[in-house]
């Protein structure tokens, strides 16, 4: 139930606002560091390799399940807020995927760099929704927020795992088995819905878990940056960006009227809608066979536009 603590929250936030920023300067800095390490020093591609596999394979999918079965869901009384998020989502996954058919821009996108890139598009950065949500709203902020998380990541690990998938003709069932975030997400979602909780003697090294697969996520991402890349494929990166940081506040705007959500649930909404893109896109793209830097540029490039993009979700739409 929402009740007025969270309505206080949010009135104290209004007097003291986000500093955006300062909030997404840990991972920006993370993605730096990970690019002057791997041009400058012994530390270059052949140990961020290996640094990708850890993640993808381990770090990253620990962390998912561990986010989900932690909270548990309360779905009767953010139904409306569940709803809209995903609307918004599946509306940033279907103009994601039309985009090289659209008869003024599909002439300049190429098809394998779309397959891999269109993730970035409706993709979110779920540490910082977190951070956001427990900043604006508290705790209410953080339940609200992960059922979101528990509800959207599957669906969008597939819808970003099917056009690459379908592109390389691998078999998108095939890689959905096989895809570990896929496999980590819903067994955290069945493990909640049975009610399984992780014992408080085990949650230290699951955090622990949590917090190295987000610093060595967005180094290796770093690692792996060729501006050179993104630049050849200008028209690609400005629509999946643009989709990102500007359509989906817009949508989370308007369903946020239309469904007359409160005063919490439209804040965590707005900011669901326009944090930066998730940082384990690259790890993705790179670990099916893709245009690794060019994802990585994009990661970059959208944690960058977070800045601007969350101010004007909070700041000017809310």
């Amino acid at each position: 139930m929402l009740g007025r603590a969270p309505l206080d929250a949010l009135q104290s936030c209004e007097t003291a606002p986000v500093n955006h920023a300062q909030l997404l300067f840990p991972d920006f800095s993370l993605i730096a560091c990970g690019w002057l390490l791997c041009r400058f020093t012994a530390l270059d591609r052949r140990v961020w390799d290996q640094v990708e596999s850890l993640v993808y394979y381990f770090l990253f999918p620990v962390l998912l399940f561990h986010s989900i079965v932690r909270s548990p869901f309360d779905f009767a009384a953010t139904s409306s807020m569940l709803g809209a998020g995903v609307a918004m989502s599946l509306c940033g996954v279907g103009l994601s995927y039309a985009l090289p058919y659209l008869p003024w821009l599909g002439r300049y996108i190429d098809r394998a760099d779309h397959a891999a890139s269109a993730q970035v598009s409706f993709r979110f950065n779920s540490f910082i929704c977190l951070a956001l949500a427990d900043r604006l709203a508290g705790p209410q902020g953080l339940l609200l927020i992960a059922v979101l998380i528990g509800v959207c990541v599957p669906l969008l690990n597939v819808a970003a795992v099917w056009p690459m998938a379908r592109h390389a003709q691998t078999g998108f069932l095939r890689q959905l088995i096989r895809n570990p975030l896929i496999i980590a997400t819903a067994t955290g979602l069945l493990a909640n819905v049975l009610g399984f909780r992780v014992p408080p003697w085990l949650e230290p090294t699951l955090s622990r878990i949590g917090a190295a697969s987000l610093a060595l996520g967005l180094m290796a991402a770093g690692a792996g940056m060729q501006f050179a890349t993104l630049a050849r494929a200008k028209v690609l990166a400005t629509c999946v960006l643009s989709i990102r940081h500007l359509i989906l506040p817009l949508m989370a705007f308007g369903l946020s009227r239309l469904l007359h959500l409160e005063p919490t649930q439209t804040s965590v909404l707005m900011a669901f809608s326009a944090v930066p893109t998730a940082s384990s896109a690259y790890v993705l793209a790179a670990r099916m066979g893709y245009n690794g830097p060019f994802v990585a540029g994009l990661v970059t490039l959208s944690t960058t536009l977070g800045v601007l993009s969350l101010p004007f979700a909070l700041g000017v739409l809310r």
